[in-house]
């Protein structure tokens, strides 16, 4: 492969619904671009794409893949990303690396939810976009309605270039509304010929259309459109490019990549209308040395910069780093500066990827895609650049997790492997989040939802032979009293010789400000200052295990008010377990009661679903704070609900949204369980105790 310099390169996304066909459209690209001699399929598990055991198992992209092409002196890099919302963190990183995008729809299932998705994030991104319609030899096809869904769901910027020619098995290509020219695939090439009469009033009609898109970005084209004269093709050419790179036109190709048709007019389209790398806006980043903001180019002149956008644990390599080359040149052994280690390090052999396979290479230019392994401290987010030219750039917004599974070891010998194998996890999932909770002594995986979460179990049976089982999420629960009380905590023992005595006098309040006081108000000398630590120790300790169901016991301020010692038999442990004690007496009066994790919830929907997620809230025992308009035809809904109420509601809101919903959420506060649910919770918890 050569070398190719900001000027000519793209980096396009591929983006769709699961199923659309994204990874067959990436095989007939590399395939008719002459990257790979031998087309692979998805059913027979031989696409360059989706290479790993858990892609095969479930035949969808679970992870972003790196195919590049070389067409016309030019290098795309095509990027295939998951399909499935939930794996929204290797998506997120692998669009701050592409310039352009293609989506894919299914003409056979038409605008999907997953479909609406990804063009929210395109959007979102402000990336130019093409809309390629795929498996348009599918029976049943409407052309038209298809066109009229695309539009309603996706903007009337999105605009059909052609018109596709037969239906079903029939299907063999499509009219040029640009060129005026039918393209039809025989199974080996693309013949041009005339475009049949019949169709030629549609041709004229979706011309027409294009041409006042055109006209709509250029002032000159703008007039001589309204003074009716014909645009020539050089000037729709180049009314296009501004249309397509400023938003205002969304090409709309038809075909079908299983029989690569439409692919190699979509290789030139994207050559014709997206950005170079180039043509792309300037970059904001932080210098190391004095925070001051500087703006980077795509450009070889000045100092390299990159960031890493995808990880990849190879298990016979070890650690890849997948990025995006920002400004300046890489080559081999160079000098590089790692922002998260803030170490100077050698680059290793760069590299690109095809598929999983590796090509290497001498250099590689400001804007292409590249790679290196075992690199130390480089992760997914890291900024890279010149020693001498230290930069940050800002991080990728990627979402916290929405749903937690407690995971163990289906066999105790793999438990060593556990935590060696999960933090490799860890580095190429940054939306993934692991902890162990000490209360509940479940470990946790935090993820974006079953399927998520589902793939990463997957993967660390098929790439580290571990084994896991998963259960539910166990809430941790506090304990707090409501009104206070007071009570004396005895602990004397003699039976001659040193004994324990201590003799304590504790006052217990209510304290929201904060979870945890101790004060003293003793008079007299009636329990020495020595003896105070101990006290204080004794309290927490015992504040531990609450009196209702064991849980941590919290916003409670407690005052040691009085007391005894003995000259020879009081030492500091005696007085921690008479405070102990103490403690226990007065919530006999000072009303204990069982608080839960309270989350705020921020719910972006559909303005069709409000009032079904609305009335779940409320029977989520939640409290509603707010709405507010989103983006064209949602609303974001704000939200306190109780985390027990919430901890499948991944699954819950998609299943009321059709899939559409999409949630945050966040940890606010601890708030008093209703009294009808007390009985069943302390139930709950002696169970579960008892089990484990």
């Amino acid at each position: 492969m050569k070398e190719y310099k900001a000027n000519a390169l793209r980096n396009v996304i591929l983006l769709g619904h699961l199923g659309s066909g994204k990874t067959s459209l990436a095989e007939s690209l590399a395939y008719i671009s002459s990257a790979i001699d031998k087309k692979g399929s998805v059913e027979k598990k031989s696409t360059i794409s989706d290479y790993t055991p858990e892609e095969h198992a479930k035949q969808s992209s679970l992870t972003t893949a790196l195919v590049p092409v070389e067409f016309k002196e030019t290098k795309i890099n095509f990027l295939d990303a998951p399909g499935a919302d939930e794996m929204i963190g290797d998506i997120s990183y692998a669009m701050s690396a592409a310039n352009a995008a293609v989506l894919v729809v299914d003409a056979s299932s038409g605008v999907q939810v997953g479909t609406e998705r990804m063009w929210l994030e395109i959007k979102k991104h402000n990336l130019p976009a093409m809309i390629f319609v795929n498996k348009m030899d599918k029976e049943n096809i409407k052309f038209d309605e298809l066109l009229e869904e695309i539009k309603t769901k996706l903007g009337k910027q999105a605009v059909p270039f052609c018109l596709p020619l037969g239906k079903s098995d029939s299907f063999d290509g499509f009219a040029d509304i640009i060129e005026l020219k039918a393209r039809i695939y025989n199974g080996n090439a693309c013949i041009d010929g005339e475009i049949h009469d019949d169709k030629m009033d549609k041709v004229n009609e979706l011309r027409q259309v294009l041409i006042e898109t055109v006209a709509g970005s250029d002032e000159a084209l703008l007039e001589k459109y309204f003074e009716g004269e014909e645009l020539t093709k050089e000037e729709i050419q180049r009314g296009l490019h501004l249309s397509v790179l400023n938003g205002e036109a969304v090409p709309i190709l038809v075909g079908s990549a299983t029989k690569d048709i439409g692919p190699l007019t979509m290789l030139h389209m994207i050559n014709a209308f997206f950005p170079t790398m180039s043509e792309s806006n300037p970059l904001k980043a932080t210098m190391v040395d004095n925070d001051k903001e500087i703006e980077r180019n795509y450009s070889d002149d000045e100092p390299f910069s990159a960031t890493v956008f995808k990880t990849i644990i190879d298990p016979f390599v070890g650690t890849i780093n997948l990025m995006q080359i920002k400004s300046g040149t890489l080559e081999k052994d160079q000098e590089i500066y790692v922002s998260n280690s803030q170490n100077v390090e050698k680059a290793t052999q760069p590299f690109t990827l095809l598929g999983k396979e590796q090509i290497t290479m001498d250099k590689f230019h400001a804007g292409d895609i590249c790679a290196m392994a075992k690199v130390p401290e480089v992760k997914t987010g890291t900024t890279l650049s010149d020693k001498k030219s230290r930069i940050v750039y800002p991080e990728v917004k990627t979402p916290t997790p929405t749903m937690y599974m407690a995971v163990k070891v289906e066999n105790k010998k793999d438990e060593d492997k556990l935590s060696n194998a999960l933090a490799k996890i860890l580095l190429e999932d940054s939306t993934l989040e692991t902890r162990r909770n000490k209360e509940t002594a479940q470990l946790l995986i935090g993820g974006q939802g079953m399927i998520h979460i589902g793939y990463i179990i997957d993967k660390m049976k098929n790439s580290y032979k571990v084994a896991l089982q998963t259960e539910d999420q166990r809430i941790v629960y506090r304990e707090t009293i409501k009104q206070t009380a007071e009570a004396e905590g005895r602990y004397i023992k003699q039976s001659g010789g040193s004994g324990y005595y201590g003799v304590v006098v504790m006052r217990f309040e209510p304290n929201p400000e904060a979870e945890y006081e101790f004060a003293e108000e003793v008079f007299g000398g009636a329990v020495p200052r020595g003896y105070f630590p101990a006290v204080d120790k004794g309290l927490q300790e015992a504040l531990e295990h609450g009196v209702l169901a064991g849980f941590p016991v919290i916003n409670v301020k407690g005052v040691l008010t009085d007391g005894k010692y003995h000259a020879v038999d009081s030492n500091e442990l005696a007085f921690k377990k008479a405070a102990g004690m103490a403690f226990k007496a007065a919530c006999k009066s000072a009303k204990p009661v069982i608080l839960e994790p309270i989350y705020r919830l921020e719910v972006l929907i559909k303005d069709e679903y409000l009032g079904d997620v609305l009335g779940d809230i409320n029977k989520r025992r939640g409290r509603v704070l707010g709405m507010e308009p989103a983006i064209d035809g949602y609303q974001k809904v704000i939200a306190e609900t109780p985390e027990a109420e919430i901890t499948k509601y991944t699954i819950d809101l998609k299943a009321m949204t059709q899939g559409s919903g999409t949630f945050t959420r966040e940890f606010l506060r601890y708030e008093e369980v209703p009294g009808n649910l007390t009985d069943k919770i302390i139930a709950d918890h002696k169970r579960e105790e008892e089990e484990n």
